[in-house]
C-alpha cells in the first residue's frame, strides 16, 4: 500500500495514484450528460487522476462511465460504487470490457453490496454474507475477464456460470482489470484485502479509523490469503464544502455537518463513531432524524467530525487542508456534498473545487 502523497501536486511517489473527483452533473436528458463530460474534461485539464460516478437506486454508473470514458483521455475512469450484486457477473465483466474498451484501458472497477436492505429491498438478493458474496464475485468477474483464453466454468455459493464463447472474443485492453471493493466494517475490508486491488473507502474513514481498523484487518485478511499488499490502494473520500469566501465559512461547515448526519443515522457506522467518542453526539443525530429534523441533526454534529471526516474552507485554504487529509490514504477523492444542494448549485460546487485545485495539481514547470 502506498502511504499517501505528503503534499498536493505532481511529485507523488511509490503506487500512489493521487487525486480524484466524484461528478454528479446537474441538469436534465441530454443536457446532464453533456454536463458530466464538460465537469470531467475541466477536471482532467485541471489535473486531476482520476473521474469517478456512484450510483444509486435511479442512477446508473455504467452510463455515466461511458460519457466520462468518451469525454476524457488521460485520467482514470472509475465507479464509488456501483452495486455489484445488483448485475449478474457476466453483464458486469460484458459491461466491463465496453468500457474497458472505450476508455482505451483506464477503467478501474469499483464495486459495493450496500447495506443489508438495499441487498434484499434494492437489489433483490439475500442480504447474508456480503463479504462472502463479493470476494466471489471478484472470484468470477476475474475468470471472465480471461473469457478470450477459453471457456469460463464457475460452480459456487452465490454464483453459477457456465459460456463458451461462440464467436472471436477480442482481448481487453487491460490485462488485469482493477477491481476496488467498498467495505466500511471488519468484515467487508477483509474482503478487499482477500480478493481485490483497492478498498474503495469511505466518506466517514478518519485517520484514526484508517490506522486501527482499516489497515490491520486489511494486513489479516492479505497475510491469511498468501498476498501481499505493495500494490494495493486504499482510496479515501473527502466531501468538501468549499466557501465562497470567509463570510460564508460558517454555512459550508453547516452543508458539511448535514452530510456527517446522514451517515450518522446508520447503525452501520456506529463502530467508527464509538472509536472516536462520538457515540452520545450520534444518538442525538438519530433522535433529530426520527423526527425529520434535520437543522438538529447537523446541529447534533460535532465539530471534530466535521474537521476528521469533511473538508471546508475558501477556495485559497482548500489545497492545504486536502493534502493533510490526504496524507493516510493512495487515493483521495473530493466530491461536493451529495445532500442539501439543488443540481445547479452541485455543480456550481464543483466547479469551485476543481478551480480551487487547478494551481496545487498543475505539473512543475519544465527545466
Amino acid at each position: 500500500m502506498g502511504s499517501g502523497p505528503a503534499a498536493v501536486g505532481h511529485d507523488r511517489e511509490g503506487s500512489m495514484t493521487g487525486y480524484g473527483l466524484t461528478i454528479f452533473g446537474g441538469g436534465r436528458g441530454a443536457d446532464r450528460y453533456a454536463r458530466l463530460g464538460a465537469i470531467a474534461r475541466e477536471a482532467e485539464d485541471a489535473g486531476f487522476d482520476g473521474v469517478w460516478v456512484s450510483e444509486l437506486y435511479n442512477r446508473s454508473a455504467t452510463v455515466s462511465r461511458a460519457m466520462l470514458a468518451a469525454a476524457t483521455s488521460r485520467v482514470m475512469v472509475g465507479s464509488n460504487i456501483a452495486y455489484g450484486p445488483g448485475r449478474s457477473p457476466l453483464i458486469l465483466a460484458a459491461e466491463a470490457r465496453d468500457l474497458d474498451e472505450l476508455s482505451e484501458g483506464r477503467l478501474v472497477l469499483g464495486l459495493g453490496t450496500g447495506t443489508r436492505g438495499m441487498l434484499e429491498n434494492w437489489l433483490s438478493v439475500s442480504g447474508e454474507s456480503p463479504a462472502a458474496r463479493i470476494t466471489e464475485l471478484v472470484e468470477v468477474l476475474r475468470k471472465l475477464w480471461r473469457l478470450h483464453e477459453g471457456p469460463v466454468h464457475h460452480e459456487g455459493r452465490f454464483y453459477k456460470v457456465n459460456v463458451s464463447p461462440t464467436a472471436d472474443t477480442p482481448p481487453p485492453f487491460q490485462e488485469h482489470l482493477p477491481i476496488w471493493t467498498a467495505g466500511v466494517n471488519p468484515g467487508m475490508i477483509r474482503a478487499a484485502g482477500r480478493a481485490s486491488d483497492g478498498l474503495v473507502g469511505h466518506p466517514m474513514f478518519t485517520r484514526r479509523y484508517l490506522d486501527e481498523v482499516v489497515r490491520p484487518e486489511l494486513a489479516v485478511a492479505a497475510t491469511a490469503a498468501g498476498r501481499n499488499l505493495d500494490a494495493f490502494q486504499v482510496m479515501g473520500i473527502r466531501i468538501c464544502a468549499v466557501a465562497e469566501g470567509a463570510s460564508d465559512l460558517e454555512q459550508a461547515r453547516r452543508r458539511a455537518a448535514f452530510a456527517v448526519a446522514q451517515y450518522a443515522a446508520s447503525r452501520v457506522y456506529d463502530r467508527l463513531f464509538a472509536l472516536h467518542g462520538w457515540t452520545s453526539e450520534q444518538e442525538h443525530i438519530r433522535e433529530a432524524a426520527r423526527a425529520k429534523d434535520f437543522a438538529a441533526m447537523a446541529a447534533a454534529v460535532p465539530d471534530a467530525a466535521i474537521d476528521e471526516c469533511t473538508i471546508v474552507g475558501t477556495a485559497a485554504d482548500l489545497p492545504t487542508v486536502v493534502a493533510r487529509h490526504a496524507e493516510p490514504v493512495d487515493h483521495l477523492v473530493l466530491t461536493p456534498p451529495p445532500w442539501g444542494l439543488d443540481p445547479e448549485e452541485t455543480d456550481q460546487m464543483t466547479s469551485r473545487l476543481i478551480a480551487a485545485m487547478r494551481r496545487p495539481l498543475a505539473p512543475p514547470p519544465a527545466r
